[in-house]
């Protein structure tokens, strides 16, 4: 049987939409004829970024909390009712043979109507320390699809399968020739090379803390990849030069990757399994303005296991010039760091996880 029909439920940031996405894709290459519907919030960018992927989408009503009374949390209640509502239409037109959910608003009504039909229901939990969303749902589903170790602190020991985070292809391939890649940015081949990743939007911080240290970067002889964010990069551009290139965004990850000796990265849940593949020394420096705080719980595991570099914003002022040199002129910890990063590598997420859906939808159509 081939003709199953999935439904994705995720999204609010590229961290739930893309793995949901990747999800997708690989269903497809199993199940040519299978039909897709995705689900989200309304007014979210994945109302954008999955059609643009090429698959449907309906949008429901749904928001979070806000941390103070704001008229938005006055009208949750009826955003969750409504939702409710339109998720159990949903479930009774399209039919589903499995829900998978990656975290989000949207995924809360949609995979509490589907369980409670009885259709089979994965979640996706990208980060070290499990959402909101996904805690909630803990419960309602038959698999729960984890990217880091100790997870039973959030869900049921026996739904848990650690499959990893789910990164796109070229990157599970890492084929990129690093001169070719170089060229490509117009760098030259004989110079340590930084890459530096805020995230598609920016962040502020840390594209304050590259300005302030360009000076320090020149006359250590390293030239820079720059992707400071669309929101920044007006105030940027000026920066660029013959060894500092400045891009809103990188649509080659892959090269961005190749040409790189040394990173500094936030610590979304997506770029956290993506340099555990690309194998490089990374300094994190995470977000602390994301729900409850797990950028830098991400950060942490990675850290601890002698993975990585982990320097908050709080400590950048102060600590960044003595660990970046440090790091810089000790060979033995980058290779050290580029080595125990590459252990945690699971380039095989997407895979298992369809293999887990693939499970379920067996066993139900069995019954």
């Amino acid at each position: 049987m081939g003709n199953y029909r999935f439904i994705l439920s995720g999204g609010g940031t590229g961290g739930h939409i893309y793995p949901a996405i990747a999800i997708a894709n690989e269903l497809k290459r199993r199940y040519p004829d299978a039909q897709f519907l995705f689900v989200g919030a309304k007014d979210r960018m994945e109302m954008e970024k999955v059609p643009q992927a090429g698959y449907e989408i309906e949008g429901l009503w749904i928001s979070g909390l806000q941390r103070k009374l704001t008229l938005k949390n006055l009208m949750f209640p009826f955003k969750v009712i409504s939702s409710l509502i339109q998720a159990g239409k949903i479930v009774r037109k399209f039919k589903p043979h499995a829900v998978i959910g990656t975290g989000g608003f949207a995924s809360g009504p949609m995979l509490k109507v589907a369980s409670g039909k009885g259709v089979p229901c994965v979640l996706q939990e990208q980060n070290s320390y499990a959402g909101i969303t996904n805690k909630l749902l803990k419960d309602k589903v038959a698999k729960i699809c984890v990217a880091y170790d100790e997870m039973d602190r959030f869900f049921p020991k026996d739904k848990i399968v650690k499959t990893g985070n789910p990164v796109r292809g070229d990157l599970v391939e890492m084929t990129a020739d690093k001169n070719e890649a170089l060229q490509f940015f117009g760098l030259k081949s004989d110079v340590p090379t930084l890459l530096i990743l805020g995230g598609s939007l920016g962040a502020r911080r840390i594209n304050q803390l590259v300005a302030k240290n360009l000076g320090l970067f020149e006359q250590n002889g390293v030239q820079l990849i720059w992707q400071c964010g669309k929101l920044y990069i007006d105030e940027y551009a000026k920066y660029n030069s013959d060894s500092v290139k400045v891009l809103d965004f990188l649509n080659r990850m892959d090269y961005a990757y190749a040409a790189s000796d040394i990173i500094i990265s936030r610590a979304g849940a997506g770029s956290v399994s993506e340099l555990c593949i690309v194998g490089k020394p990374v300094i994190f420096v995470p977000s602390p303005n994301v729900a409850e705080d797990h950028q830098t719980k991400n950060a942490r595991a990675l850290a601890n296991d002698n993975a990585a570099l982990l320097l908050k914003e709080s400590e950048l002022d102060a600590k960044f010039e003595t660990m970046f040199m440090g790091l810089f002129n000790d060979k033995g910890q980058q290779e050290r760091l580029s080595a125990n990063i590459k252990k945690l590598a699971l380039p095989n997420a997407t895979k298992d996880i369809v293999d887990e859906i693939e499970k379920l939808i067996g066993n139900a159509t069995r019954k």
